[in-house]
């Protein structure tokens, strides 16, 4: 007999946060280690202590590189953690880049405030420094996926494909002959630059996310809603800006451009590409050609239909630049990044014409922008929002609920339990139903700092 303890440290009742710990009696592993987003009551949470030791944690396993299953990382660092942090060659790949440009951001945007004098702490200070960044950075250990890896006598892992984004995968955690599964996020079966999610066959302890969980992607004519976009900002002479997630919904947006002008269904209107990012991004797709559906040379000439952004001084010029023009800048849920001054510039233009792409979670300005906002908030100012925002949600990166019962269909057994997890409330309690009427498993949603004790 074995008892394992798993502690819910994020994504529990939230999309954000990522982060399980559990203990065995051979080896302490943490799946994901994300930062919280979105409204401050979760924000919060991530300048409060772990409630368990740092120093503990043996391992680290990452599903994939996004901020809210990475974020946390420098954090637990300078908490003491000194292990290993693994995942695909591809999620180290993003997920430095991603630390290396939050660590920027949490150093400008602290220096910033206290500058100006808007934040209530004095000194503001950074979320974790570049220095903190690269010392997770340097635990970094590569591995291959669809290769079981033991941890210990009795603990192995693999990754597995997963879509979503480039290197992403879930985790099968076999422990005493169980099979624990971490879905991390699921990828969608149609996707223009990336293959359909392998599936779990077995699972007797399955953790599974649910932002989607109760929702369908609306039956949307992508193309054509972009080129009446497209057309509406040339008319007005204005600007069309798509804050954008920096990893796989960027990539997904220059190849959808690219392709709607090489079918001649829009002019050669200027498209500028402001994300530090997701420039970086761009050369991962170029470095794991096996995790992507694009060739080299359809790769190059993406690249090369758009203008890519390298320095702030441009970012200015871009503004200024009187042209129609499409802008695609950071970040995807308008956290932070240079899409904010952008709209600090022109949210106040009714020739200006926001598109949202994707979930935007509870909190952020891209939710506020969503709900109809008349004025949102940048660098401790108010802007009236005089664009018109649109919104496509089939972009998502994320299954829907349609996709995730796909996703759990292959599984041959009833699973011991099953704990929604990464998901709004309605959403979790939506997907629990959908599952406990389809399949008549036992579904549990845990609460934040929930420790449940499972004997083997």
């Amino acid at each position: 007999m074995a008892n394992i303890k798993i502690h819910f440290l994020g994504a529990s009742g939230t999309v954000t946060g990522s982060k399980y710990y559990l203990e065995t009696p051979e080896i302490n592993i943490m799946i994901d280690c994300g930062m919280f987003q979105g409204l401050k009551e979760l924000r919060l949470h991530n300048w409060e202590p772990l409630p368990i030791k740092a120093n503990q944690i043996e391992v680290v396993l990452l599903t994939h590189g996004h901020l809210d299953h990475t974020g946390y990382l420098p954090r637990l660092v300078k908490e003491g953690f000194k292990g290993k942090i693994i995942g695909t060659a591809p999620t180290l790949s993003i997920t430095a880049i991603i630390l290396r440009d939050s660590a920027k951001i949490h150093e400008e945007e602290a220096a910033q405030a206290n500058k100006i004098g808007y934040s209530s702490h004095n000194p503001a200070l950074p979320f974790y420094t570049m220095e903190e960044a690269e010392k997770a950075i340097d635990l970094f250990q590569a591995e291959e996926r669809d290769k079981w890896i033991f941890l210990s006598e009795n603990s192995k892992y693999r990754f597995r494909y997963n879509g979503h984004i480039i290197g992403a995968t879930f985790i099968e955690f076999e422990i005493f002959g169980k099979l624990f599964v971490f879905s991390g996020d699921i990828g969608r079966k149609e996707d223009a630059l990336l293959d359909a999610p392998q599936r779990p066959g077995w699972a007797d302890f399955l953790f599974v996310e649910s932002t989607y969980g109760n929702r369908l992607h609306p039956q949307e004519n992508v193309e054509d809603i972009i080129i009446g976009l497209i057309d509406k900002t040339i008319h007005e002479k204005g600007n069309l800006i798509i804050p954008s997630f920096a990893v796989e919904r960027l990539q997904s947006l220059i190849y959808l451009l690219w392709n709607l002008y090489k079918k001649n269904r829009i002019p050669n209107i200027s498209i500028f590409v402001d994300s530090p990012m997701g420039n970086n991004v761009l050369s991962v797709f170029e470095n794991y050609p096996k995790w992507h559906k694009l060739s080299i040379s359809d790769y190059k000439a993406m690249c090369n239909h758009v203008n890519i952004i390298t320095s702030y001084k441009d970012t200015w010029k871009t503004i200024d630049d009187p042209r129609p023009k499409i802008v695609i800048a950071g970040s995807g849920m308008v956290t932070g990044g240079r899409v904010l001054t952008y709209l600090k510039q022109l949210i106040d233009e009714p020739s200006t014409t926001v598109l949202l792409v994707g979930y935007m979670a509870e909190g952020t300005r891209g939710r506020q922008l969503l709900e109809g906002a008349h004025e949102l908030k940048f660098f401790g100012k108010y802007h009236p929002v005089k664009a018109t925002v649109a919104h496509l949600e089939s972009l998502s990166a994320h299954a829907d609920q349609q996709g995730l019962m796909d996703w759990l269909k292959n599984i041959k057994n009833i699973p011991e339990k099953v704990f929604l997890v990464h998901g709004e409330p309605t959403a979790l309690d939506s997907f629990r139903t959908k599952i406990k009427d389809t399949y008549g498993w036992n579904v549990h949603i845990p609460k934040l700092y929930e420790v449940l004790e499972i004997v083997i």
